[in-house]
C-alpha cells in the first residue's frame, strides 16, 4: 500500500480509501465487516461513509452503514487504527427523512453530528465533509452551470465557523467538502483568509468518464493545497466492462435502474473503448481506470467499492499497476474525442 496525509494534517491516510456505501443495503453487516477485515490486512487504513448511507437512500435504512462500522469498531477496538471519514447530508426531496432542516446551520449540523458519533460508536471523525451544497449549482450528472433565480443567502462564513466549534470540541478533527465546485471552493479560501477553518479535501465524481474538474477546480486544488478525494472512480462500476454486454445479475445498476449517470450512449461509447485499450495492453479494465485517478498529482485518495471480496481485492491491488506513456495517450484520445461524457 501507498501512503500520503491529508493536506494541512499530519494524518497519514492510504492513497486507496474504503468506500462503504452498499453496506446495509448490497452488502450485509457480516460482509460490510469481512471488508474492512480484509481492507487493514492489506494495508488500507481510510474509510469513508456518510449518514444518508446505504443507497439508494430511504427511510428504513438510513444510516444503517454507520451502524455496521460501528459495530465493527464495537467489536475490535482498532478505532486508532482507521482514519474515519463521514459526511452530512444537504437538502434534496430523497433526504426529507433524515431532519427537516436540510441545511448546515448549528443545529442541523449538531444533530447529524451526534447522531453520526452514536451510530458509530466512536467519540470523533476524523473528516467530516459537507455531503453537497445547500445552494443550486452543477453538481450530480450537471456539467453546466445553469442560471437561476434561487433565493440563496451566502453563509460560508457561518458554516465554517459552526463546524471549527466541532473542531475545538474534538468530535472532529478536519473538515472537508463533496460535490462541490470551484467557486464554493474559493469561498471557503476566502473566509479561510478572514480567519475562518481550512478545508482538508473535496470528495468529488472524477473518473476515465468524468473529469471535468480537470477543467477549474484542479488549478484551486494545487494553489491552495487541498487533496482531491475521487468518488465512483469506476463509474459505479461501468469501467470493468460489465455492463457492456448483458446486464449483470444484482450488479448495482441492475438492481438499481434509476442511476443512469454513466450508462447513457456516450459514455457506453467511451467506456467500450477504454476496455479496448485495457483489452490490447493486458490490463485489468478496473484497474487500469483505477491507477489513471491514482496517478493524479491532485488526488489524495481514491475511493473505492465493491461488493465483493474478490472485486475488492482486485481494486485494492490497482494501487501497484503502473499505466505506461502508451496507455496514457490512448487513454487521452478517447477523452478528446468523447469528452466527460458522464459529469
Amino acid at each position: 500500500m501507498k501512503y500520503t496525509k491529508l493536506p494541512q494534517t499530519d494524518i497519514e491516510v492510504s492513497t486507496i480509501c474504503l468506500g462503504t456505501m452498499t453496506w446495509g443495503e448490497q452488502n450485509t453487516e457480516a460482509e460490510g465487516h469481512s471488508q474492512i477485515d480484509f481492507a487493514l490486512e492489506e494495508g488500507v487504513n481510510f474509510l469513508d461513509t456518510a449518514e444518508m448511507y446505504p443507497v439508494p437512500a430511504n427511510e428504513e435504512t438510513q444510516g444503517r452503514t454507520e451502524e455496521i462500522i460501528g459495530t465493527w469498531f464495537k467489536n475490535h477496538g482498532k478505532r486508532e487504527k482507521v482514519v474515519l471519514a463521514s459526511k452530512i447530508a444537504g437538502p434534496g426531496r430523497a433526504m426529507a427523512h433524515i431532519r427537516p432542516n436540510l441545511n448546515f446551520k448549528k443545529e442541523a449540523l449538531q444533530d447529524a453530528l451526534h447522531k453520526s458519533l452514536k451510530r458509530l460508536q466512536t467519540d470523533y471523525i476524523d473528516l467530516y465533509q459537507l455531503h453537497w451544497p445547500v445552494r443550486e449549482t452543477n453538481f450530480f450528472g450537471k456539467l453546466d452551470y445553469e442560471w437561476n433565480e434561487e433565493k440563496w443567502q451566502d453563509d460560508f462564513k457561518e458554516v465554517l465557523f459552526n463546524l471549527q466549534e466541532f473542531v475545538k470540541a474534538g468530535k472532529i478533527r478536519h473538515i472537508g467538502l463533496s460535490n462541490e465546485t470551484p467557486y464554493g471552493v474559493m469561498r471557503c479560501m476566502e473566509e479561510t483568509r478572514k480567519g475562518a477553518p481550512k478545508i482538508s479535501t473535496v470528495q468529488n465524481p472524477y473518473s476515465l468518464l468524468n473529469r471535468k474538474d480537470e477543467i477549474g477546480l484542479t488549478e484551486v486544488l494545487q494553489r491552495e493545497e487541498i487533496g482531491l478525494f475521487p468518488y465512483s472512480p469506476l463509474g459505479m462500476g461501468t469501467l470493468t466492462g460489465k455492463y457492456l454486454n448483458a446486464a449483470p445479475k444484482n450488479a448495482r445498476l441492475t438492481l438499481f435502474t434509476n442511476y443512469k449517470r454513466y450508462s447513457n450512449k456516450k459514455a457506453v461509447e467511451a467506456t467500450a473503448r477504454y476496455f479496448e485499450i485495457a483489452d490490447r495492453f493486458n490490463l485489468s479494465p478496473a484497474q487500469m481506470a483505477l491507477a489513471f485517478v491514482q496517478m493524479q498529482p491532485f488526488v489524495t485518495s481514491t475511493i473505492i467499492g465493491a461488493t465483493s471480496l474478490e472485486q475488492l481485492k482486485e481494486n485494492i491491488d490497482s494501487v501497484d499497476v503502473n499505466l505506461s506513456p502508451e496507455v496514457i495517450s490512448e487513454i487521452n484520445e478517447v477523452h478528446a474525442a468523447i469528452p466527460n461524457p458522464a459529469p
